[in-house]
């Protein structure tokens, strides 16, 4: 426990609205050298039954790196994916994990498939400088050149794609925007030229479609006739779509953003290397798969060690971008409870992973396939955490690496985090005599940061403000749970301190 003076309104017992801490002593401790508390308690938004709410800002990069937790679970993931990749189902598949900070790249395996191809055999040794087909996960690389367009003033997500195609058919295209397209709400069908069921199974008859032939089958890349058929009505239901408009306007109208990307990613291109830093999967697959105007959804080639770089720009810039927007928002529902489609996002919140408290985890995702190469990004923008995962060879290794990868990694960050918050920020604060006004911090695992005790001119905060909260508690007990805003404030003195926000939440 340590002792911070710090300064109330004289006179006025009633205003706790804002409570400023600070001292030259103890600055070390703390991110800057002072903490704004806006203890909010007659704001009935900020009142919560019984749950868990944000419990701290995201640990420093350095806090990480140092972690004895961290580099035990890292050695544990190492060790897991051994077992896994040994067994001999995966003999002919190669991957690449890497986790990354805002900052700085924390841990890395690779692996090297121990069946190749002897006569294309691909890169001889897989490291963060190997080439894997990242697919749909080009998407994402789209609708930041679609924001980076619209922050410079180029266009506005907003607007409609006719302003850009002349399009015909029976789809509304008046009525969808660069934003309903990128959050799977443009009711658009996908897949315009691959996965039609004539080709996926050996006897469509069987299954009780009719006879069909290849006759009147419109040809690849081929100038589009707006025959098709909408699968929605636009921004009524998301659905998974291939994001053809996007092909259409993008392939020729920001290649000059993806060259800046490129400039920072020098591995990383929609054309395709050379098979000296090619990881190639023994059996089938699309490495050498030009794209033609599907690139912008699924044509780069790129690194682990540069999606990392990528990931790095997202988690620093994704709530910065745009006075309009903030990127890892929801932009439209799934079927699921717990799942949501993003710009190009695929977003989930799940309650199970931490072991002490049912605060969820949101998970800012986007995957991709193409035959021979399956591969994830994910982000974890609360514990500023990016993954990256590319697979080589069978389907089903990705989702069994994410497993033995996201949960331990999660569970030690959360540990991390909240040991880091417990050393920096935990303590009794006194004000200097003759006030008498003091506030202990205290910490737990379940609730994060909390007010403990608050006296403030000689009144016991929590007692004082049973009467007045009893509507929102219905007169049970509750605590003052302290929310971090991720945002800053001077105190007048020039000292810059983090904002929290206080919160009151029954015990449950």
């Amino acid at each position: 426990m340590s002792t911070l003076s710090f300064d109330l309104p004289k006179g006025n017992r009633r205003s706790l609205k804002t409570v400023i801490l600070y001292t030259p002593a103890v600055a070390s401790k703390m991110i800057y050298p002072a903490i704004t508390l806006s203890l909010i308690l007659l704001a009935a938004q900020t009142y919560g039954e019984c749950y868990d709410p944000p419990a701290f800002f995201p640990a420093k990069s350095s806090t990480y790196r140092d972690s004895s937790i961290l580099n035990d679970a890292f050695k544990d993931i190492t060790a897991g994916l051994g077992r896994l990749i040994a067994h001999s189902e995966f003999d002919t598949s190669s991957f690449s994990v890497e986790v990354t900070t805002s900052t700085n790249s924390l841990w890395e395996l690779h692996h090297t498939a121990r069946d190749k191809d002897p006569v294309r055999s691909g890169a001889e040794k897989v490291s963060g400088e190997s080439v894997y087909r990242i697919a749909s996960i080009t998407k994402a690389f789209t609708v930041l050149a679609i924001i980076q367009q619209h922050v410079a003033g180029n266009l506005s997500i907003d607007d409609t794609i006719d302003q850009y195609l002349d399009l015909r058919g029976d789809i509304q295209w008046s009525d969808i925007t660069l934003r309903t397209v990128a959050t799977q709400l443009s009711g658009i069908p996908r897949d315009f030229a691959m996965s039609d069921l004539l080709y996926g199974v050996p006897d469509p008859v069987s299954l009780g479609l009719p006879p069909v032939t290849d006759e009147g089958v419109p040809k690849c890349d081929s100038p589009c006739s707006g025959d098709g058929k909408p699968s929605g009505k636009p921004s009524y239901e998301a659905t998974y779509v291939g994001s053809e408009a996007e092909i259409v306007i993008l392939e020729h109208q920001f290649r000059s953003t993806r060259a800046r990307l490129a400039e920072c990613m020098e591995s990383s291109s929609f054309i395709k290397p050379d098979d000296s830093v090619a990881v190639l999967p023994r059996d089938q697959n699309y490495w050498d798969w030009e794209g033609g105007v599907q690139r912008p959804t699924g044509g780069l080639y790129s690194t682990s060690t540069d999606m990392s770089k990528f990931l790095r720009h997202v988690l620093t810039t994704y709530n910065t971008l745009s006075p309009q927007l903030n990127w890892f928002n929801p932009g439209s529902y799934s079927e699921s409870l717990s799942s949501y489609y993003g710009m190009p996002w695929e977003i989930y919140r799940t309650s199970s992973i931490l072991p002490s408290t049912l605060r969820p985890i949101t998970f800012v995702t986007k995957g991709g396939s193409l035959p021979g190469y399956f591969t994830y990004i994910i982000m974890a923008p609360e514990y500023d955490l990016g993954i990256t995962i590319f697979t080589a060879g069978p389907q089903n290794l990705l989702n069994l690496i994410r497993e033995a990868v996201t949960v331990p990694l999660l569970c030690a960050a959360e540990e991390t985090a909240q040991q880091d918050l417990h050393v920096r920020y935990t303590g009794s604060f006194a004000a200097a005599a003759p006030l008498n006004s003091t506030i202990v911090l205290a910490q737990s695992d379940r609730m994060g940061l909390y007010i403990d005790f608050f006296v403030s001119n000689s009144t016991v905060i929590l007692d004082a403000w049973q009467d007045p909260l009893s509507l929102l508690t219905q007169g049970r007990p509750f605590r003052i749970q302290l929310v971090p805003t991720i945002s800053y404030r001077e105190d007048g003195a020039g000292r810059k301190g983090e904002v929290w926000r206080g919160m009151v939440i029954n015990r449950c």
